[in-house]
């Protein structure tokens, strides 16, 4: 397994692991969730609770995310007009847990789209949108990685799976100039 990859499932490991907020739907006693106690939960108040903790309860129908914790076609749309209307030399600051939770997301998606001919258009517009920030993401990268000189104020706004692709590509880029010249 390439180390690219570990950090991506390190990523996403780390993600279902990191407490987020969710507002109880109902009142809820202590449940216990694969051994982990969790709540009580009073309705309408909000909680910090592990991400799969968060999954499993808003399967149950328990709780739901807030609104600004939401991944979105229109947050989506925001992050890809930055990333566009930026200059090369300048990469957007996106939350550590993006990835994981567009991961998350397309996921779910997909599988609630097999049935549903509106949840497969809304898949396909956020892969449509996905792919497009990765694409201007990694552009950018690719370029900041070639160029010579540090680019430490740019890599302040990149994520962990993203400063690690960095890495790399600098890695080879110097190592492949080092051995032309």
């Amino acid at each position: 397994m390439s180390s690219r990859a570990s950090s991506i499932e390190d990523a996403d490991l780390i993600y279902e692991n990191t407490p987020v907020a969710v507002i109880a739907l109902r009142n809820q006693p202590r449940i216990n969730l694969v051994g982990v106690e969790v709540g009580p939960f009073e309705e309408g108040n909000e909680y910090s609770v592990k991400f799969w903790m968060a999954k499993e309860l808003e399967k149950a129908g328990a709780i739901r995310f807030p609104e600004e914790e939401t991944l979105d076609a229109s947050r989506l749309y925001k992050i890809q007009w930055t990333e566009r209307i930026q200059p090369a030399s300048e990469i957007s600051s996106l939350p550590e847990t993006f990835y994981p939770r567009l991961r998350h997301l397309l996921a779910e998606l997909k599988r609630s789209s097999r049935n549903n001919l509106e949840k497969m258009k809304q898949h396909e517009t956020m892969e449509r949108l996905s792919r497009d920030i990765i694409t201007c993401r990694l552009k950018k990268m690719i370029a900041l990685a070639s160029a010579s000189g540090s680019a430490e104020h740019v890599l302040k706004n990149l994520t962990a799976e993203e400063r690690k692709l960095y890495e790399d590509l600098r890695s080879i880029i110097d190592d492949w100039r080092a051995k032309i010249l």
